[in-house]
């Protein structure tokens, strides 16, 4: 009689290869703390003054019925403060932690002319962080795409949290036009490498068994003109030498022009993994 036995993955593996561009190279700013700095320098440059994103809201309104106006949180990578503010106004006490100055200079601005007074920072990344101190709560959302050693990241966050660990990324299928080019020409895309499952199985890699809810959300992407239009929905093309009137025959199907403004409508997702470490 003949066992077939199946051989165990590593998903931390796994990730680390999804880390990888198209080429099977790390992208620079995956590895270069300075031009990580430099980027989001530019980013708040660029965004300063503007609302958080309109998506967040919806995430934002499902993790808020994990944490009670009590429980102490800390948020990794707080970004530009999508969660961040609405969890300052929902909790008593809440700590960011990024690797970015820039970005926690600017939440800081922030706080100061905002009158946030329940929130602290700590300038570290999380793949350095070694604190003892625990939290009733641990957030995360979107901010693991940089860490290499992703399973360690977890087990931090899995014993940084007294109540409940809470982590989470946005996801989305292909913009329907890239479907239509791939069925209609055979065009290659760039699907995401990494996603939120890669995650769920780190975790039980860890023997941490988290739950998962998916959170159906809307993004509405606006262009000033055809040409930035027509840029920015190419990008997911691997095929080269793809001819542009074919890109735009497929734009055009699911983009609306409307007040001098180029607008595509998308359906994407959030996944929230969620556990209690005491269990």
């Amino acid at each position: 009689m003949i066992i077939e036995t199946r051989e165990k993955a590593d998903f931390e593996k796994v990730w680390q290869e999804g880390m990888k561009d198209w080429s099977g190279k790390m992208p620079e700013r995956m590895v270069n703390d300075a031009l990580e700095e430099q980027f989001w320098a530019q980013y708040i440059q660029k965004n300063a003054g503007k609302e958080t994103d309109p998506y967040a809201e919806g995430i934002f309104q499902t993790i808020k019925k994990f944490i009670d106006q009590t429980d102490t949180v800390l948020e990794i990578g707080p970004g530009w403060g999508n969660y961040t503010f609405p969890l300052a106004n929902h909790v008593e006490k809440l700590t960011c932690v990024d690797s970015s100055a820039s970005m926690i200079d600017y939440l800081q601005n922030k706080c100061a002319t905002d009158n946030y007074n329940n929130i602290s920072f700590i300038h570290e990344k999380w793949e350095d962080y070694k604190r003892a101190e625990q939290y009733d709560i641990v957030l995360g959302m979107n901010c693991f795409y940089r860490i290499y050693e992703i399973k360690r990241a977890l087990q931090q966050i899995h014993n940084s949290a007294k109540k409940l660990a809470i982590i989470g990324v946005t996801f989305a299928p292909m913009r329907p036009h890239y479907i239509d080019l791939q069925n209609n020409f055979g065009y290659l895309l760039k699907y995401p490498r990494r996603d939120y499952i890669d995650l769920m199985n780190i975790l039980y890699e860890l023997d941490i068994h988290a739950n998962c809810q998916i959170v159906d959300l809307e993004k509405t992407y606006t262009y000033d003109s055809y040409d930035e239009m027509i840029d920015a929905n190419s990008v997911k093309l691997l095929t080269p030498n793809v001819e542009q009137s074919r890109v735009e025959e497929a734009v055009q199907k699911y983009v609306e022009y409307k007040e001098g403004k180029y607008i595509y409508k998308h359906q994407f997702k959030a996944a929230l993994l969620y556990w209690s470490p005491s269990q």
